[in-house]
């Protein structure tokens, strides 16, 4: 098995710790009938099963677009506050609501990505028709933003590692050791991951860039089915050496 900073691993060899069962679930955009769904089947499986000690990883975008962000904030909280071993990871659209909420600037990420439907979860509707209508809407977001929503937007990491496998929202820089990766390129990289032909160290599981269907290859596993627009939220469960998909629908 191959464990070091300069080996690596393909899809097909690569195992999750002895006596660990994984499950990664993909971007999930506001999209809350979908995660409790998901973590329904997840935990009846669990209990099902009993497996000796396991790990539930998030792998970011958890606002915007969709219609229940402030909904899926608190469901996550509480998840982790039940049990540590629900791990989230941040996503772009976390980091753009972050900065939003620093500064109401009327373009970026969350201006032109779906952030008015994550501020309408909140209660607040946002006009960036003009500077003062923006400020006033930002405002009122800011004091809707329960303490406890702010802290885990800011607490969120941006990597973990389980086995042979590297969990982040976005990819990796190819041919930079994981320990070195940038949080930028963590949540934000595209094509020079997506097209990369080699394996890395470890086999990538990652969501960021919708497809119609779990993409499987040798070197990284891509879970978000577009879960806003297709209703179809999809995880990636781990055992050992055996890999299989799960998927709920609106």
């Amino acid at each position: 098995m191959a464990t070091g900073a300069d080996s690596s691993i393909d899809f097909a060899r690569a195992r999750a710790p002895d006596g660990v069962r994984l499950y990664a679930i993909g971007d999930i955009h506001g999209c809350l009938v979908q995660l409790k769904a998901m973590h329904a089947h997840i935990h009846g499986e669990i209990a099902r099963d009993r497996p000796a000690d396991w790990r539930i990883i998030h792998l970011g975008d958890y606002v915007d677009r969709g219609p229940q962000s402030k909904d899926v904030i608190a469901y996550l909280i509480e998840a982790r506050q039940r049990d540590p071993r629900h791990v989230m990871l941040r996503g772009n659209h976390e980091a753009g609501f972050v900065e939003f909420l620093k500064t109401a600037v009327p373009n970026g990420l969350f201006a032109h990505c779906g952030g008015p439907a994550t501020a309408r979860s909140y209660g607040v509707a946002l006009d960036f028709s003009n500077r003062f209508a923006l400020e006033r809407g930002h405002a009122a977001l800011v004091r809707a933003l329960p303490h406890g929503h702010i802290g885990f937007l800011l607490d969120l990491d941006y990597s973990a590692r389980f086995g042979d496998f590297f969990f982040c929202h976005a990819g990796i820089r190819p041919g930079v050791a994981l320990e070195r990766q940038t949080p930028e390129d963590l949540i934000w990289i595209r094509d020079e991951f997506l097209d990369y032909p080699h394996l890395h160290p470890k086999v990538i599981v990652h969501g960021h860039t919708p497809c119609d269907a779990p993409e499987t290859l040798p070197n990284r596993v891509n879970i978000d089915t577009g879960c806003y627009r297709t209703g179809v939220l999809t995880a990636l469960a781990i055992e050992g050496a055996e890999k299989r998909f799960i998927a709920v629908r609106a």
